[in-house]
């Protein structure tokens, strides 16, 4: 951008901007200033500290967090020192006229021609005067006013053929109870206990949506996350549509863009946003021929994928500014492409071929409900997001008379809150501020997916181990298909994945199971107890430690060679959990258990009460051999820490993220 002609302070303010919104007081020159760069260039997210110089301005600056310090001086003979410590280069005080530190997004500057020094509000105020972007920003379009003028345009289907395309999808009852109708009512996430027992979704005999393989990832040690609610005013959904052009270019068609507060999109808005880019808008159809016998089964969802992709990189050679990507053409022959791998897909040959610039790409999922699938569409590169499916569930229910007090529209304008509220707390747990820091970032780890399949869909994307592919993908949508369109009533299954129900998805911690152990303990039976233990042994595969087994050696091991059992025991660590987790009880029965045999319990974060660092009378310990510090260090004083044999430092966000 320098060696284009930009002035260095320009560019800067450009890549790294400070955070802007109606909802932060600042003069509006320097708002509209921030508003034309955002027009020009998708702005970086930190952590970062930046010094930089073009050999006629030197600059520095920090990003919109500011979690990197910068501090800086200023002698009297015209000396700047700037580092992240005072005292990094010696100064005389007496010498020192000014000193320092950058707040979050600020940035300070010398012109070397003139000689001046400018501060953060000076440099600002420069960078405002040089271009009117005040006048030009006015021809930024946003979304809400070409919804107001064109009003609602609700999409509803006849009740069998919601259920059908419900049905097909793998949607269930429980998914309406629990996850959707909490999002109408309160315009939150629903809430659940935490912990997962069902199988992997590789694992699974039951259908399970693409998403289900994506596990969110979170930030560790290289950047810490960032609390949603207390930093809000760092945080931003803000989404364009429109120019991805020429970023040397400085004039007032840059500004020509149409601006989303969401990348979530309400049928009507995406009707708006459809009718905006007119005929610069081009549909691809992601579904596939289920039945086709002119190509063979295993070939037919490549064969669907191959033309998306043609379809469109044609269509932004063409000059398409918008690509719309639907699965809402599914039929008796024709089944859904998951659109996940569909985004994926064009998302990532848009790239290869150096197009993607020049286009957005709109989704349009039947399948899409909760906030991780709006999360995997934007993660794997969608542009913005519409459930049209979930809106009509929402219609139908609401006309049913299940959400009483609420108009329609206040019910669709709740899910739209909670599906960005939802997404500003997964981007936080990554520590990113912004919206478009996270789409095509792959911020996710594939669990179960073809390594292949990731190479080609969703480079970049970690696999560490491999699974299903496009054939399996494939036959679990068609057997979904064809079971959707077996019936002419179609109805939703109970479910059973939140909730253990009899005839739905397995868990590891089912109700007989659970009955097993507690007469085992109550009885202090040890028959009872090799009983529990052979329905645990029986159970389907779970997890990936499920799949593993010993490798016993041909030969024997000496016993004089194999440790004592007391030594053994010496290694067994339990994980840390605190108190308020498990609970007073189950937390002083583990670590007196571990006591006994000579293992070592973990206290896990917040503290003991000092009455279980001495022994009980009965020579029983409930004083926890490693004590865990958080980084609040809540519950940690001098005693705590003498308790311990060992000290556990947690770091970022320990094993339960966000």
């Amino acid at each position: 951008l320098v060696r284009g002609g930009r002035a260095l302070p320009l560019v800067k303010t450009m890549l790294v901007p400070p955070a802007w919104s109606n909802r932060i007081a600042m003069p509006p020159a320097h708002a509209d200033l921030f508003s034309y760069c955002n027009c020009v260039m998708e702005p970086w997210d930190g952590p970062a500290a930046l010094v930089a110089t073009d050999s006629r301005w030197v600059v520095a600056g920090i990003d919109r967090n500011g979690l990197r310090p910068m501090r800086y001086s200023r002698t009297s003979d015209g000396l700047l020192v700037v580092g992240s410590e005072t005292g990094m280069v010696p100064l005389r005080e007496a010498d020192i006229v000014e000193k320092g530190r950058l707040g979050p997004g600020e940035c300070i500057g010398v012109d070397l021609e003139s000689g001046a020094f400018y501060r953060d509000r000076e440099l600002k105020d420069h960078l405002a005067a040089l271009k009117p972007y005040s006048r030009w920003v006015e021809n930024i379009t946003h979304l809400e006013a070409l919804v107001e003028a064109r009003g609602p345009a609700p999409q509803t289907f006849e009740r069998a053929e919601l259920r059908r395309r419900q049905a097909l999808f793998g949607l269930t009852i429980e998914d309406m109870e629990l996850i959707l109708s909490p999002m109408a009512i309160d315009g939150k996430e629903p809430l659940g206990s935490m912990g997962d027992d069902t199988p992997m979704a590789v694992l699974s005999k039951r259908y399970r949506g693409l998403h289900h393989f994506f596990r969110q990832q979170f930030s560790q040690v290289t950047n810490p996350p960032i609390d949603p609610l207390r930093e809000w005013r760092v945080m931003s959904l803000k989404t364009r549509f429109g120019n991805l052009g020429n970023v040397y270019d400085e004039d007032p068609s840059q500004t020509s863009i149409l601006q989303l507060e969401t990348p979530v999109l309400t049928t009507s808005e995406f009707h708006a946003v459809a009718s905006y880019f007119g005929d610069n808008a081009r549909t691809i159809d992601c579904t596939f021929l289920a039945h086709s016998e002119e190509l063979p089964k295993g070939e037919r969802l490549k064969v669907a994928l191959d033309r998306i992709r043609q379809e469109a990189e044609e269509a932004v050679r063409g000059g398409a500014e918008d690509l719309i990507l639907t699965d809402e053409h599914i039929g008796p022959e024709r089944a859904p492409v998951p659109m996940i791998l569909a985004a994926g897909a064009v998302h990532s040959h848009l790239v290869r071929q150096g197009l993607r610039a020049f286009s957005s790409i709109t989704v349009r999922s039947g399948e899409c409900l909760d906030v991780h699938y709006f999360a995997v569409l934007i993660g794997v590169g969608a542009t913005a997001v519409n459930a049209y499916l979930t809106e009509a569930a929402i219609a139908d229910r609401h006309a049913r008379g299940l959400f009483p007090g609420l108009t329609l529209d206040e019910c669709i304008a709740n899910y739209k809150e909670a599906v960005s509220q939802g997404l500003l707390k997964i981007m936080s747990k990554m520590g990113i501020s912004i919206i478009s820091s996270y789409r095509g970032g792959y911020n996710f780890e594939a669990v179960g997916l073809s390594r292949s399949l990731a190479r080609e869909y969703f480079p970049g994307l970690v696999t560490r181990i491999s699974g299903i592919g496009l054939t399996g993908i494939k036959y679990r949508v068609k057997a979904m298909h064809d079971q959707a369109f077996a019936v002419s009533e179609p109805t939703l299954a109970i479910g059973g994945f939140y909730r253990y129900r009899r005839g739905g998805e397995a868990h590891a911690l089912e109700g007989r199971l659970i009955h097993q152990l507690q007469h085992a303990v109550a009885t202090d039976s040890y028959a009872a107890y090799k009983r529990y233990a052979e329905t645990v042994y029986g159970q389907a595969p779970v997890s990936i430690r499920d799949l593993l087994d010993f490798q016993f050696r041909n030969e024997p091991v000496p016993l004089e060679e194999v440790e004592s059992i007391t030594e053994i025991r010496k290694r067994f660590v339990t994980p840390g959990m605190s108190l308020g987790a498990l609970s007073a009880e189950a937390h002083e029965t583990l670590t007196i258990a571990m006591n006994r045999i000579g293992a070592k319990s973990d206290s896990g974060e917040g503290g003991e009460g000092v009455e279980r660092y001495t022994p009980r009378p009965n020579g029983d310990n409930a004083n926890s051999p490693i004590k865990q510090v958080a980084s609040g260090r809540f519950g940690v004083t001098a005693e705590y820490l003498n308790a311990a044999r060992e000290i556990e430092i947690k770091v970022a966000q320990g094993a339960k993220p966000g």
